[in-house]
């Protein structure tokens, strides 16, 4: 009876190990090394926010951890088993590192990364070749990116459908995207300053990744400059806003949106004098920025609508509905709708 289970017990493992095989394929990773990575991967990790962002929209269930705890406003539209995931950092913002040592503790079946800092590239390099597990790079520059990444990822991580879906939206909107700022003259766009920070004071260049929808959807940067770093969040003066005297204005921080109106010193700018001072909605993820993330797609058609309401006429609150169903399996009522675009 032994003999005979040990001899069972041995077979299943042989066609546990076979089916593995089957479902496995050879990949080449970002160093150029072959090795053969489970066709469709349980556990994956990513060392940025934007890419961690769009593993969980193609499949949540295979997060292997968290780049930062998850924040209170992106908990109601979460599932709640991404809550204890474990956090093992990453390479984002400034002076952020992965902890080397919690994701081999974690062990993923496959690393994914973006790189896009040139500074920090070699000490990517340096910490991901230490991994045992298969490490791959997806460029993630800007929102134009997104259609290929997502068809990419969809193919290394055999979730071939449900990424073509994303991607498809991806697409539908540059294309919108790309159509409404290329029938806006120069002299016709909506001027735009991208408010950050407590006091309104920190705004983005018009090159900054940081503020890419605004030329996107065929708005005028007001602070019109190259950015210095990747960073971003440069300061500017009231006076200098002043000078610029945007039409519009994007609010990043709830506590400047909630004062800017009934500061009288920013009634001297036309977008505060005329009420078009709009709060970005945040949920779950912010749709502008912060960090970038495939949320900009619905941003982009909200700020859109927002800059050319007579131009590019769309239902936000059902545009808002159907993007939550499609990327995040999300059904949203009318009320959860109008508090997402009123925060």
């Amino acid at each position: 009876m032994r003999s005979r289970a040990t001899t069972l017990c041995f077979f299943l493992f042989i066609a546990a190990s076979s089916a593995a095989l089957v479902h496995a394929g050879e990949i080449t990773d970002m160093f150029g090394r072959k090795t053969l990575a489970p066709g469709h991967p349980n556990k994956v990790f990513s060392t940025s926010p934007p890419v961690t962002y769009m593993l969980y929209a193609i499949d949540p269930s295979m997060l292997a951890g968290l780049n930062f705890p998850v924040r209170e406003w992106e908990k109601k539209h979460l599932r709640k088993s991404i809550r204890e995931l474990p956090v093992l950092g990453g390479w984002f913002g400034q002076g952020n590192t992965p902890n080397l040592e919690m994701i081999l503790r974690t062990n993923p079946e496959l690393i994914v990364v973006s790189k896009y800092d040139s500074a920090m590239n070699d000490k990517v390099d340096r910490a991901m070749k230490t991994m045992p597990m298969p490490v791959v790079n997806v460029k993630l520059d800007s929102l134009s990116d997104y259609p290929a990444a997502f068809l990419y990822l969809g193919r290394v991580l055999g979730r071939e459908e449900r990424a073509e879906k994303l991607a498809a939206y991806a697409r539908q909107t540059l294309s919108e995207m790309s159509a409404l700022a290329a029938s806006t003259a120069a002299q016709k766009r909506v001027s735009v300053y991208y408010a950050e920070g407590v006091d309104g004071l920190s705004t983005e260049c018009g090159s900054s990744q940081h503020a890419e929808l605004i030329p996107l959807v065929g708005g005028r940067n007001v602070h019109n400059c190259r950015a210095g770093n990747l960073y971003g969040m440069e300061k500017i003066s009231l006076e200098q806003l002043m000078l610029y005297d945007p039409e519009t204005m994007l609010a990043l921080e709830k506590t400047f949106y909630g004062t800017v109106f009934s500061d009288p010193r920013w009634h001297r700018i036309k977008a505060v004098r005329d009420g078009k001072v709009y709060m970005i909605p945040n949920q779950p993820f912010n749709w502008f920025d912060r960090p970038p993330s495939f949320m900009r797609l619905l941003g982009a058609k909200w700020l859109a609508n927002l800059l050319y309401p007579e131009r590019y006429r769309i239902d936000t609150a059902e545009e808002t509905q159907k993007f939550f169903r499609l990327f995040l399996d999300v059904r949203l009522d009318a009320q959860e709708t109008h508090e997402i675009l009123k925060p």
